[in-house]
């Protein structure tokens, strides 16, 4: 079995000339734009019958169960699992890495990180663990049934996460899944305000698995492509699947507020062409990496004092989410390669064809 990354197989959007929205991007147009995250993957494939893995992103490199970050969660349609999000919801915070796998591997990638988060120094007296881990169904070109993601798979995207620029398309967690009839993936971009606006940074990371009827960027591409679920030839396809946003930003913003970010995430999936299926699970979480509003063992231990940012200064937040979490889904689309699995093969979006819709809008 081949462990690790692939090469990318298009260029992604915004270096293709698809430019999403206003505001500009961070440096490396990713997550990790936002000081301090971490993202590492493992790809697991074999033949035509394995392709799948994990994606791990974790808010900052110190011991995120001692120094928590404020997170908030939406599901917008909760066909899925979700481990961990009871939690997040109820506390508003995250302890362990945010973990990415397939639908059957959720149990394995919670070990994964468990172990990893008791191993840590100054974990020695954790009784209590609420790890975070977030799925889709790669199960049509991958063998899901074979549950071939293991906990030391899990550890070693853990362990080998990093800053800098994130790996797209066919990979990680995005190994096997398939967006719009077509390859899908991992897939990040951010946007950092300018200085009259707080000049914060949002960072989105996308694990898309989706259907509907694809736009890009307001071109109705899987219209002009004649594939798009629900079309009269092709009834038996319902638009379902799962996509999972991970959004970070350095914006000191309560967890009350960062759910409230989570939710315009969707504003951006569904600029994609997304109708949230009955059968797919459409997850959003948000966390904050700004120090003045982290949950330290101090501020847990007593009453503290916490500066956050006001209702009236989120809008621009808003905004760049949606951005982000739109340009993130064409990340993984346009990077990911042609992938024969278990099933059968899906092909990678036809750039020669999408670009020049694009180019004629």
């Amino acid at each position: 079995m081949a462990i690790g990354g692939t090469a990318l197989a298009g260029p992604r959007a915004r270096d293709a000339g698809v430019v999403v929205g206003i505001l500009e991007p961070g440096p490396l147009n990713g997550i990790t734009d936002v000081e301090g995250v971490r993202v590492g993957q493992v790809t697991l494939v074999e033949g035509t019958k394995i392709h799948t893995g994990v994606t791990a992103v974790l808010p900052h490199g110190g011991n995120i169960f001692q120094d928590k970050v404020p997170a908030g969660f939406v599901a917008e349609n909760a066909f899925g699992k979700f481990m961990g999000s009871t939690q997040v919801v109820e506390l508003g915070e995250i302890e362990t890495p945010i973990l990415l796998t397939n639908t059957l591997n959720v149990a394995e990638a919670a070990a994964g990180a468990i172990e990893w988060t008791l191993a840590q120094p100054g974990n020695e007296q954790v009784r209590s663990v609420n790890a975070v881990v977030g799925e889709t169904n790669d199960g049509y070109l991958n063998d899901i049934r074979g549950r071939h993601v293991g906990k030391a798979d899990a550890r070693r995207a853990i362990e080998t996460a990093k800053t800098g620029a994130v790996e797209e398309g066919a990979v990680g967690a995005g190994t096997g899944t398939v967006a719009f009839g077509w390859k899908g993936g991992i897939g990040t971009s951010s946007r950092k305000l300018p200085a009259s606006l707080g000049g914060w940074t949002v960072g989105v990371l996308v694990q898309s698995n989706y259907g509907g009827v694809l736009n890009v960027a307001g071109v109705p591409v899987g219209v002009r492509l004649g594939k798009y679920d629900f079309k009269s030839e092709i009834e038996q396809r319902k638009a379902d699947g799962s996509v999972v946003i991970v959004i970070a930003t350095d914006a000191p913003v309560s967890d009350r507020n960062l759910r409230r970010i989570a939710e315009r995430a969707f504003a951006g999936i569904a600029r994609t062409g997304s109708s949230f299926s009955n059968g797919s699970g459409d997850y959003a979480v948000a966390f904050s990496t700004n120090a003045a509003v982290r949950r330290t063992p101090e501020r847990r231990a007593a009453a503290a004092s916490v500066e956050t940012m006001p209702n009236d200064g989120m809008s621009s937040l808003f905004q760049a989410v949606a951005e982000a979490t739109e340009e993130a889904v064409l990340n993984s689309l346009f990077t990911a390669k042609t992938v024969a699995g278990h099933n059968g093969t899906i092909e990678a979006l036809p750039l020669d064809k999408v670009l020049p819709m694009v180019k004629r809008r």
